[in-house]
């Protein structure tokens, strides 16, 4: 069974020309594209040869190199452009052995299409599959990713490393925030049920003894429900945006049930005013972070 070709789509706000100068110089390349870490255009003997190029990309200590040449660019009495790619890498430790591929610049009256489409043959047959079934969309998210990038660069002038340290960082705090509130749900009131815990439910409620460790418990619930929500919910913003609210009122109130906490060692006071700093700071920096979901994903009639 042949594989689905990867298909990425976006709008961008500007001329073909610029979109095809930024995509199709390798120093600019290289700089917006997730998969590849650097690209080389290799000399060409004349001008109507394909341009050959070597491109390679880091993985932590995991890096694969690869050939590829520019196979056909032609431009149409549209205004489109359309550039043919035939790529492929010798390393054994690639799933990728060969693939063919096309970008495409399509004039639009806010600007330009800037479209891809492509394919590959897997090595270690049936295995090779089994990775390419992971693989796969991880190399169509990181190629909509990219294209994201690019159109941000291009519309707004934030450099791709910014986008990239931005995302990075958001998506840290996220997972940061995921554990941090999973931990405080399910340790000190779920499975612990700490004294502490208990007290301060009472000093602020009606509740008393196990009506109290019930309702710590009931919170604690909560507490790991908010913090999948840290995974699951594309919008970090907002969430952020609640805990600037959140954390000073949990603080209040956690000095108002027992001054005394104030004074104990990493306390609530410090502890819920670094969440709030940290939250202010992800606020900051999850404003417009680059998202493959900008792109479409699903091919329409569009000829190559």
């Amino acid at each position: 069974m042949k594989n689905k070709p990867i298909y990425v789509e976006i709008p961008i706000n500007a001329p073909v020309e610029k979109v095809w100068e930024m995509s199709q110089d390798p120093h600019l390349h290289e700089q917006w594209d997730l998969r590849f870490t650097s690209i080389t255009y290799l000399p060409k003997t004349s001008d109507d040869d394909p341009q050959s190029f070597r491109y390679e990309t880091k993985y932590g200590f995991i890096k694969v190199a690869g050939w590829g040449e520019s196979v056909g660019t032609h431009h149409k009495k549209d205004g489109s452009k359309t550039s043919s790619l035939h790529f492929g890498t010798d390393q054994k430790i690639s799933p990728i052995s060969e693939g063919r591929g096309y970008w495409r610049y399509i004039p639009t009256e806010k600007g330009t299409t800037f479209l891809t489409q492509y394919g590959y043959d897997v090595r270690y047959g049936g295995f090779g599959r089994l990775i390419d079934s992971v693989f796969r969309p991880l190399m169509g998210w990181a190629t909509a990713l990219s294209f994201d990038v690019l159109k941000q660069w291009i519309e707004k002038g934030e450099q791709p490393r910014s986008q990239y340290m931005r995302l990075f960082t958001s998506t840290m705090l996220a997972i940061l925030f995921f554990f941090v509130w999973v931990y405080q749900g399910l340790v000190p009131k779920i499975i612990a049920g700490h004294p502490e815990e208990v007290s301060m439910l009472s000093a602020l409620s009606s509740l008393d003894g196990m009506a109290a460790v019930k309702g710590v418990q009931i919170i604690g619930v909560f507490e790991i429900l908010f913090g999948a929500v840290w995974l699951l919910y594309r919008k970090k913003r907002h969430l952020h945006a609640l805990q600037m609210f959140v954390f000073p009122i949990l603080t209040i109130l956690a000095v108002k049930s027992d001054p005394s906490i104030s004074i104990h060692p990493f306390n609530p006071v410090t502890f819920n005013a670094s969440l709030w700093v940290l939250s202010i700071i992800g606020f900051l920096l999850s404003k417009d972070l680059p998202t493959a979901s900008r792109c479409k994903r699903k091919r329409k009639d569009v000829a190559a």
